[in-house]
């Protein structure tokens, strides 16, 4: 699939991630992954190489046994880790099961 924005991306992403538990999975992974970097900031450099495996971790894990698909980092990486934070933020703001309404209408948030 070639996708050439964000804007075209973010559909594909969202019926990627319509399962609940699958956002659950990611939002915890996202915000462990802010923590590490603010603990290697804070206390020791080595938190800033467990950030990725720390995020990423939560949302393989949901991707391989949860939603049962590939996770889009690994045709998109950049998109993906954007649309990470922004799914994290409209989660937090209450306005991500409009999005996956929006995107994936036969399933369920």
């Amino acid at each position: 699939m070639r996708i050439d924005s964000f804007a075209a991306f973010w559909p594909y992403y969202v019926r990627a991630h319509s399962n609940s538990r699958t956002r659950l999975l990611h939002a915890a992974g996202s915000v462990l992954a802010i923590a590490c970097v603010g603990l290697g900031l804070g206390r020791n450099v080595w938190f800033f190489a467990a950030a990725p495996v720390v995020g990423y971790a939560f949302a393989w894990y949901a991707h391989f046994f949860v939603e049962h698909n590939k996770p889009a980092t690994f045709g998109h990486p950049f998109y993906s880790l954007a649309a990470d934070y922004r799914m994290l933020f409209l989660m937090m703001a209450g306005k991500m099961n409009d999005e996956v309404r929006k995107f994936s209408p036969a399933t369920s948030s």
